[in-house]
């Protein structure tokens, strides 16, 4: 939160001037959402499920919608979030304790999604990633743990001969992004429901740790 900052030329993409400086800031949780997808080799029709729906699982499900994914399943425990997949596209959004079992899985996925995407960095998100993966299906994690390390059923991933891929950050993809959004064909204004001053940025941190909002942006004076 510096008011200046050095950084290589050739690393700055211009923003359009038909992009709001919030629309600028949600362009990194939006490439990290490309890069997944990018992975998860999301086939035109494929069937999809998105565990976990903060900031970067809900431009998920827009991209997904996007690149011409079927049905997508959305998991995500809060009620909130779970209106805004809704709202961005998700065929069904779930509470993870109604997924809990193998047979509520199916339920959802029938034999299994596709490809799964991981985006809430629990084991137990992970473990339910892997269950509802078809056999032969990919499931792409990025979720960011807060330890070091996260364990799952190896047999489940095992017998299913499951394609495991992680995500870290967005790979070169800011290009796409700003053109997805200047065309109109993502949203990421919606996805900003707080804008705090400077001086309030301990409120503004303390609401993305509750999870009690969306995207939370710190908006210095001018």
């Amino acid at each position: 939160m510096r008011e200046f900052v050095s950084w290589p030329s050739h690393l700055l993409p211009p923003l359009p001037d038909a992009l709001a400086d919030a629309d600028g800031a949600v362009l990194e949780p939006l490439g990290v959402a490309i890069h997944a997808l990018d992975l998860g080799h999301v086939r035109l029709g494929a069937s999809v499920m998105v565990v976990g729906c903060g900031p970067i699982g809900l431009l998920l499900i827009q991209v997904l919608r996007g690149a011409g994914a079927g049905r997508v399943a959305a998991v995500e425990p809060l009620a909130h979030r779970r209106a805004a997949a809704a709202r961005y596209g998700a065929d069904v959004c779930l509470d993870p304790v109604d997924v809990a079992v193998p047979r509520d899985v199916r339920e959802v996925a029938g034999e299994g999604a596709d490809v799964v995407f991981e985006m809430a960095g629990t084991e137990a998100a992970v473990g339910l990633a892997m269950a509802a993966a078809r056999p032969g299906g990919r499931v792409v994690l990025g979720g960011i743990p807060a330890g070091d390390r996260i364990a799952f059923r190896a047999s489940t991933a095992r017998r299913k001969g499951l394609t495991i891929a992680m995500v870290r950050r967005m790979n070169d993809v800011y290009p796409r992004a700003i053109s997805l959004v200047a065309a109109g064909r993502i949203d990421v204004s919606t996805l900003v429901t707080h804008r705090l001053d400077l001086g309030s940025a301990q409120k503004a941190f303390g609401i993305a740790a509750d999870r009690s909002g969306l995207k939370v942006i710190i908006e210095p004076a001018a």
